[in-house]
């Protein structure tokens, strides 16, 4: 038996008439709003400019975003260029009919290499210090923001993992059961109201029993960003690595990507045919590996060329 035995189908946004506002837009929200809290301290604490951070936030944003929609297309949906472009850049589907959807499909790796580019422009157009200075200090409220995309992505029934008898699964209802087969399968054409009925009333009992438990990958990891933003705030506040210009960085990189590798291995591979895409690993352990060796080089090789004041 289930320690947990929980069933997940939860409402996704509160419909404000013109449009929905879906809850793991809001998760972005916060993620930002309370990095911005974070960075603004740090700021206070190195006696940086409100303009610069103002600036910080605006670069960050964009940068983020950005990188995070374009590097899932890059890596896990390309055929969005040629079948739906526009979708790419808009909260919209254009492809089978026009749907507003929000801003979906945001992929870490992407927003890393996203985060890094802006960082670089920001300090080249604004704060002229060194792009490592700036990174050792942004990363620490990026670990905290990352806790909020992955309970976006749990509350979305998104990134799910595994099927597991352990004590830990959760039923994923609106990821067995898309909006279209739930309609069918109740007969109600609202389709919160199709996925309550499911979830609740027993005659779709045999079609609650079809869906299995499995891991919730996404909570595995928010509860491990949790601890990565907790050791970076450590190091930065508690000891002076944060003048080993890159070590931060570097630590963040180990970090976040190495429970990220692991915790791969009781997801569900994000684009199917790819759950072993090299040897035993899929395409988010491949792409992690890069930024781990990054970061063991900045927090061990590394030597800056110059010193900052």
């Amino acid at each position: 038996m289930l320690a947990l035995e929980m069933t997940w189908n939860p409402i996704k946004g509160i419909d404000l008439g013109i449009f929905t506002l879906h809850f793991y837009s809001v998760m972005w929200i916060v993620a930002f709003l309370l990095g911005f809290t974070i960075i603004k301290r740090i700021y206070k604490n190195e006696n940086q400019t409100n303009e610069s951070l103002d600036s910080l936030f605006i670069y960050s944003v964009i940068g983020i975003m950005l990188g995070a929609r374009l590097g899932h297309v890059i890596f896990y949906q390309s055929e969005l260029i040629s079948e739906d472009f526009f979708s790419i850049f808009l909260p919209f589907k254009f492809k089978g009919g026009f749907e507003f959807t929000g801003f979906q499909g945001l992929a870490s790796h992407g927003a890393a290499i996203g985060m890094i580019i802006s960082m670089y422009l920001y300090n080249k157009k604004v704060l002229k210090k060194t792009v490592l200075w700036v990174l050792d200090r942004v990363v620490v409220p990026v670990a905290l923001g990352a806790v909020f995309v992955r309970l976006g992505n749990f509350i979305n029934s998104e990134i799910i993992g595994k099927i597991t008898d352990s004590s830990f699964g959760v039923r994923f209802i609106q990821d067995q059961y898309n909006k279209y087969e739930v309609v069918k399968i109740t007969g109600i054409k609202n389709v919160k109201e199709a996925y309550t009925a499911l979830g609740n009333d027993p005659k779709y009992a045999e079609y609650l029993e079809n869906v299995p438990y499995r891991h919730p990958a996404q909570l595995y990891e928010a509860g491990s960003y949790i601890f990565v933003f907790l050791i970076l705030m450590y190091f930065y506040w508690k000891t002076k690595k944060r003048e080993q210009q890159g070590f931060l960085f570097g630590l963040f990189l180990v970090l976040l990507w190495t429970v990220r590798f692991f915790v791969e291995f009781v997801k569900e591979a994000q684009v199917e045919g790819r759950e072993d895409y090299v040897s035993f690993m899929n395409t988010g352990q491949l792409l992690s590996i890069p930024f781990i060796l990054i970061g063991l080089y900045f927090m061990f090789v590394y030597k800056p060329k110059t010193k900052l004041s």
